[in-house]
């Protein structure tokens, strides 16, 4: 994997390589480059440091950019890696808001370039959504299916670009409703995270949305349940926060008394958060693995 940019992203991305096997080389202006490098993987010899960025996608079999979110930007370093990487390789942007279109616009082969967006950290979190151009072929887009899978993440291919994809819209369209119900006083920060993390949280995690709706409405499936209680939840009129300064600095500040801010404060959620999530992965793994015998059991 070669790692264009390296950012919270782009070292979690060579974390998720290295957990795989995987050799990584780095490209990014930054001066420190060498020493950051040096001390977030100490000692592997398979995570290389490349004089420029033609050396670094010059042997890839993944290129993974995740340098600023400014097209202008992304045009030039595709151009870039476009001459020289290998001819087979997937030439993925990890961008969260530019599409694969206007950054291939400029290209002489832009059937190459695709979005692989991961939910963040990539090391952590199963999602990437991959998400062709008008002019990505169907031949990258599945075999970038297939190297995020040999990478122990889950793909998701779009069909259509959107601006923010899937799961920041869906992140989003809570976010917005979570604003609303706390500025009304409705209930407070950590409350609603409370109510959230023990409610739809865990049931997606285990379900997901639509397989949720297939088990809410019992034997009869999905229409039972839009018919009755589904039909009087969605009538329901969502609210809209203000979006004002005063209103964002007034929820920045209940969000930094329920849960601290500074070094201490950060380093501390994000062990907790980084704890919690692969106890919720691995649980999952295993369930997933004792379904698995229990139905070759049964063949």
């Amino acid at each position: 994997m070669a790692i264009i940019g390296a950012g919270v992203i782009g070292l979690s991305w060579a974390e998720l390589a290295r957990e795989h096997g995987w050799e990584v080389a780095f490209s990014d202006p930054r001066p420190d480059l060498a020493e950051l490098v040096a001390t977030q993987f100490p000692g592997d010899a398979a995570v290389e440091v490349a004089v420029d960025l033609a050396a670094a996608v010059a042997g890839a079999d993944l290129v993974q950019e995740n340098g600023p979110e400014r097209l202008p930007v992304k045009r030039e370093l595709f151009a870039q890696i476009l001459a020289a990487a290998p001819g087979d390789a997937v030439l993925a942007t990890s961008s969260s808001s530019i599409g694969a279109t206007p950054i291939a616009a400029e290209l002489d082969d832009p059937s190459r370039v695709i979005v692989g967006h991961p939910f963040n950290p990539p090391a952590l979190m199963p999602l990437v959504e991959v998400v062709p151009g008008e002019h990505t072929s169907e031949a990258t887009t599945q075999l970038a299916v297939t190297l995020y899978r040999e990478l122990g993440r889950s793909p998701v291919v779009l069909r259509k670009e959107i601006p923010g994809f899937v799961a920041n819209r869906l992140q989003l369209a809570v976010s917005r409703e979570a604003r609303y119900l706390v500025e009304q006083g409705v209930v407070s920060v950590a409350d609603l995270d409370v109510a959230l993390r023990n409610s739809l949280g865990l049931r997606w995690a285990s379900t997901g949305l639509f397989e949720g709706n297939a088990l809410g409405g019992g034997p009869e499936g999905a229409k039972h349940l839009f018919a009755g209680v589904g039909a009087q939840v969605g009538s329901i009129e969502l609210g809209t926060p203000s979006s004002t300064p005063e209103s964002t600095e007034a929820l920045v500040a209940k969000i930094d008394a329920a849960y601290g801010v500074g070094q201490e404060s950060y380093d501390r959620l994000l062990a907790r958060r980084d704890r919690r999530t692969r106890a919720v992965l691995e649980a999952l793994r295993a369930a997933d693995e004792g379904e698995q015998r229990r139905a070759g059991g049964n063949d």
